[in-house]
């Protein structure tokens, strides 16, 4: 973890050091000149003593010398990334040359500082190492995020104002601060993941990543990969060692979604990581310390799971300390109402299609129907609306189908011609405020005998 709220915008004080030098000289100056500043910082007079440290903690930075007995720095800081160590590592050394520093680049080191230096040298290449641990991190975050948000909507916070949706709100504020495991449970669609990220943006660890996991989604026998990470050469086909997705989340959140779905020996592994919140990359041999809070959710009995022998009973015990019953949509009156409203906003935005009037008939046979795909269904349902220019009241509960699709020529066809009258037949403008190519523009109006 490099930040937590109450470490403001400073890195270095939410910052793990380690640092590896022969000198003692060295390992001093530089524990003095760090430790007021950073959250832990060791030393380790060699490889050997530095491995020792490594096999039960987890840093963000190692400041690492190059020349010491037995090994060099570069070399060990090679074998160290094949076999899964990611902290990000500032290279010292007083011997420097321009083939060094690109060996340093090329062995994962993030910064390459000369001997002698002074203090606010080694301070500055900490915050621009952290700095950029964070930006990596967060990229990975936000295309895991973008992936996500492509397969549907991501909110933050819980929309509406019934009875049902109040009560899950004062539950979620009431958890919110502890560190507690929640389970989720509820029907699918309902909304489970919105909940889970509404309660993690109102704990102290909002600063920090969530990552969500679809259980279902990731092939069962590369879970356990996907979750702990893996060194190099741990299956065929893994040319380098990889971070997991737990160790991705420390100090923040994790949502483990549809976690019926996992194999029983992650079952057995994540039992482990709720109960002392360690972690052992495959193929490493090592066991990394996480800062971790669990959300779990599920849309199928647990119970059911144990009893049919699909799940661990002493993991439903350590996951459900608090659980927390998402309600149906049709559970959740006039919201159906303010959430079609909110659907029409993003998804009319990300189509670039206009709103429709949501007239009185439309809004009771809404309030009337039970919305058995819950939110999805009512996202589905508004989507199809837009689509097709109204509300098809006889379409609830169906699915867009690629059959449907071939009215979306007329609609494109209708606002590319909407956008040429408005803008005197300039296709160049049109295209531009349409997202598309001119070529594109050119390429319909052609096909249509414009």
């Amino acid at each position: 973890m490099l930040r937590s709220p109450e470490d403001g915008d400073d890195p270095l004080r939410a910052a793990r050091i380690l640092i590896v030098d022969d000198e003692p000289g060295m390992r001093h100056f530089l524990v003095k000149t760090l430790q007021p500043l950073c959250r832990q910082v060791d030393s380790a007079e060699d490889a050997g003593a530095a491995e020792t440290l490594l096999s039960t903690r987890q840093y963000d930075v190692m400041v690492l010398d190059n020349i010491m007995p037995g090994q060099k720095g570069l070399d060990w800081l090679r074998a160290q990334r094949g076999k899964g160590g990611f902290a990000d590592t500032i290279l010292i050394t007083a011997y420097a040359d321009l083939q060094t520093a690109i060996d340093a680049m090329r062995a994962g080191a993030s910064d390459f500082l000369i001997k002698p230096f002074r203090s606010n040298q080694i301070l500055n290449a900490l915050q621009k190492c952290l700095e950029l641990a964070r930006l990596k991190r967060e990229k990975a975050l936000l295309l895991r995020e973008l992936d996500a948000a492509a397969q549907g909507n991501r909110r933050k916070t819980l929309i509406g104002e019934s009875p049902a949706i109040d009560e899950m709100r004062a539950l979620l504020e009431r958890v919110a601060p502890l560190s507690t495991p929640v389970l989720i449970t509820g029907p699918s669609g309902s909304g489970k993941e919105v909940a889970a990220r509404h309660l993690h943006h109102l704990s102290g660890r909002g600063a920090a990543p969530l990552v969500t996991i679809q259980c279902g989604a990731i092939p069962a026998d590369m879970i356990e990969y996907e979750l702990f990470g893996h060194a190099a050469g741990a299956f065929p086909g893994a040319t380098a060692g990889r971070e997991g997705l737990l160790a991705q989340a420390s100090g923040g959140t994790v949502f483990l979604d549809d976690v019926s779905d996992l194999s029983a020996s992650a079952q057995t592994a994540l039992l482990r990581v709720l109960e002392d919140g360690v972690i052992r990359p495959i193929g490493t041999g090592r066991d990394v310390q996480l800062d971790l809070r669990f959300v779990i959710a599920s849309s199928k009995s647990l119970h059911a799971a144990v009893q049919e022998g699909r799940f661990r009973e002493d993991l439903l015990f350590r996951i459900n300390v608090i659980e927390l019953p998402m309600p149906p949509l049709k559970d959740r009156g006039t919201d159906v109402i303010e959430l079609a409203d909110l659907f029409q906003t993003e998804i009319s935005l990300a189509l670039n299609l206009p709103r429709i009037e949501m007239t009185p008939a439309t809004r009771s046979a809404m309030l009337r129907h039970d919305w058995p795909g819950n939110i999805r269904e009512l996202h589905n349902f508004v989507e199809r609306a837009l689509i097709f220019g109204r509300f098809d009241l006889d379409t609830l509960g169906t699915t867009v189908t690629a059959d449907d699709i071939a009215p979306l020529e007329d609609t494109e066809k209708r606002e590319i011609l909407r956008a040429l009258e408005a803008l005197d037949g300039n296709r160049s403008e049109a295209a531009r405020r349409l997202g598309v190519s001119r070529k594109t523009i050119d390429r319909k109006c052609a096909a249509w005998g414009l």
